[in-house]
């Protein structure tokens, strides 16, 4: 398949066997020759993009006018009790307007004091104090976008005290109140429940359909003890049964592989994508492969 240019106005059903990945510059040259390509859009990860005027924005731009292109985040800190940064919102902003994303997600923690960013995703406890300070942050970045976006559940090795929900419904209460979605991280909530002993399963279930967004892939690496969300690796059995059960649910929404570190080549990471479009043919049928996706939220 050619890529063709992107309506960015015209809006289609997205199907889950239109698989994305991650744009890492480790591919840039690779993807700089617009090779034929089953993967039918990329995600972004927002920070890598939102200072730079260089190669990195050009090379966004280049997809962008070829795929749908999602951007994602690592800095928002939607928990930080310290408040959201004018200035990070501001830069976001400036890219979104750019780029026109058609998802805009980030994830469901907090990552630093001011002006410090650890650059790690913090847990948080499942209150209901951190619940309204989440629903305000949520309203304050609606408003400065003005688009609805989509919050990620984090892997996490600690449980910190004070939780009055369990994360999934911390998760549900966080999306039924602020109006935003649920960007499902099916690899995330394997480690939890391995990390936490729970059953992955109930959570899953647990999530309301209409409140999942998005849904990440990815590979985690076994430490003995505990499992670690790493991305180095492909997706492992007990994830892809998870995302089987899952998709059953949720016909029409986006998927992504992510593959952070020890990035195979593009070739290598289309194909663990491929998957996940098998996956969802098994239950809908043979997915038009000429059609390109566009979704405006």
């Amino acid at each position: 398949m050619s890529p063709k240019p992107c309506d960015h106005h015209k809006e289609t059903q997205f199907s889950c066997a239109d698989i994305g990945v991650g744009l890492r510059p480790t591919h840039y040259p690779y993807l700089e020759t617009r090779p034929p390509t089953r993967v039918r859009w990329f995600e972004a990860i927002s920070e890598n993009y939102m200072d730079s005027e260089g190669r990195p924005l050009a090379m966004l731009e280049l997809i962008r006018s070829d795929y749908p292109v999602a951007l994602h985040g690592v800095s928002l800190s939607i928990a930080s009790a310290e408040g959201l940064r004018p200035h990070y919102l501001a830069q976001l902003k400036k890219l979104t307007d750019r780029i026109e994303p058609f998802l805009v997600s980030d994830h469901l923690c907090w990552t630093g004091l001011n002006p410090s960013n650890l650059h790690d995703l913090l847990p948080i406890p499942f209150s209901e104090e951190a619940l309204q300070l989440i629903l305000k942050h949520v309203d304050q970045v609606q408003t400065t976008l003005g688009r609805q976006i989509l919050l990620e559940n984090v892997s996490t090795y600690i449980q910190p005290r004070g939780s009055v929900y369990t994360e999934w419904e911390f998760l549900t209460a966080v999306a039924t109140q602020s109006g935003c979605r649920l960007l499902l991280d099916v690899n995330n909530l394997y480690v939890n429940a391995r990390n936490h002993h729970f059953d992955p399963m109930i959570f899953l279930d647990a999530i309301p359909a209409h409140l999942i967004g998005q849904v990440h892939l990815a590979g985690y690496t076994d430490m003995g003890t505990y499992l670690f969300d790493t991305h180095s690796r492909p997706v492992y059995p007990p994830v892809w049964e998870l995302f089987e059960h899952l998709i059953g649910r949720i016909p029409n929404v986006p998927i992504l592989i992510e593959w952070d570190e020890d990035i195979p080549d593009f070739p290598i990471l289309e194909q663990e994508a491929l998957k996940a479009a098998q996956i969802w043919e098994t239950h809908y049928g043979h997915a038009d492969s000429e059609a390109v996706p566009t979704m405006v939220l």
